[in-house]
């Protein structure tokens, strides 16, 4: 015997089932990460981008009174760490 013909909602709930089904097999094999690894990774991220913020102003702090400038290398050292740890976190998340 044929079968009898599908209607539109039974291929759409059939369609939904196994996305469900594909759903719950993929976080199965892939759980998510534990909220103790997600501090952890923003942790790391904000280190990510303080540390060469304030390598820089130590080095341009050092090199103002060396020099008596005043904040001539402060500034853009600050400004230059800041950038160099933004684009380092960028990196970092892009990879993760």
């Amino acid at each position: 015997m044929s079968e009898p013909p599908r209607s539109h909602s039974t291929e759409r709930l059939a369609d939904a089932a196994r996305t469900a089904a594909d759903r719950e097999r993929e976080g199965r094999r892939d759980p998510e990460p534990s909220l103790g690894r997600r501090l952890g990774q923003i942790g790391v991220l904000g280190w990510t981008i303080v540390t060469p913020t304030l390598l820089g102003l130590f080095v341009g702090r050092w090199l103002d009174k060396t020099m008596h400038s005043g904040v001539f290398f402060s500034a853009p050292l600050v400004m230059l760490g800041a950038a160099l740890g933004l684009w380092l976190a960028w990196k970092w998340m892009s990879r993760q």
